[in-house]
């Protein structure tokens, strides 16, 4: 793993033929609480899936771990690059270290050089395991990464709990995801109010919006 003043990519670059169609599905009932793999709903992803259709040949940076379903899904759906940045390992790895008071600095840079490289960038929940400042850090560089006209899909918890564990998201169809946990160091829930999101993102209009039952809303960012 490279050292906080390096920029660690993990880039699986796929290109695929033909967009199939639309999947289907009725969406199960969510089931809040529940601390195992479960299909919970989505209202935006298929937004942000669509505001990528719109590109040709679009580029996707997603910010989780590397999930192979996922990557088949975008590369069949959007004939995408796919570029792998799993962020939250980079938490893990400084939390491990005693060194989160280093997330912001290093945040600064991760993504320095890409100005304007993504039509897409996939945050999943990203931000709910940075304080404030290492928040506005990331989020500063995102929306100077993103494309005009590109977009950015970010989930943001509302309920302050304790969590010990990051979270795999797999996507099942346009609007639901496999929520698949696994161990980390964990801590409480840095919960952002909505006007802080929006204020950090500087630069980008909301899209969409979406306040799930699940306690999680759902912000879909477009760089005008």
């Amino acid at each position: 793993m490279a050292g906080d003043n390096t920029a660690r990519t993990v880039s699986d670059l796929f290109r695929w033929g033909p967009r199939r169609g639309d999947p289907e599905g009725a969406v199960p009932p969510p089931e809040p609480g529940a601390d195992e793999t479960r299909v919970l709903p989505s209202k935006v992803l298929s937004k942000f899936l669509a505001a990528l259709a719109h590109q040709v040949s679009p580029v996707l940076v997603d910010l989780g771990p590397v999930v192979g379903s996922n990557i088949t899904f975008f590369g069949e759906r959007l004939s995408c690059k796919i570029f792998v940045e799993d962020v939250c390992a980079e938490i893990e790895r400084h939390a491990c270290r005693g060194a989160a008071a280093d997330l912001p600095a290093f945040l600064e840079t991760r993504f320095s050089g890409r100005d304007a490289t993504a039509d897409g960038i996939l945050c999943w929940d990203v931000f709910d395991y940075l304080d404030r400042r290492a928040a506005q850090a990331l989020a500063s560089r995102l929306a100077r990464m993103v494309k005009p006209g590109g977009s950015v899909l970010g989930f943001f918890g509302t309920a302050d709990v304790e969590r010990h564990h990051f979270t795999k998201y797999e996507i099942v169809d346009d609007s639901r995801l496999r929520h698949r946990p696994y161990p980390a160091t964990g801590g409480h829930r840095h919960v952002l109010l909505n006007r802080d999101i929006i204020r950090m993102f500087e630069g980008l209009e909301v899209s969409e919006q979406v306040l799930l039952q699940i306690n999680v809303r759902e912000i879909l960012f477009r760089k005008p």
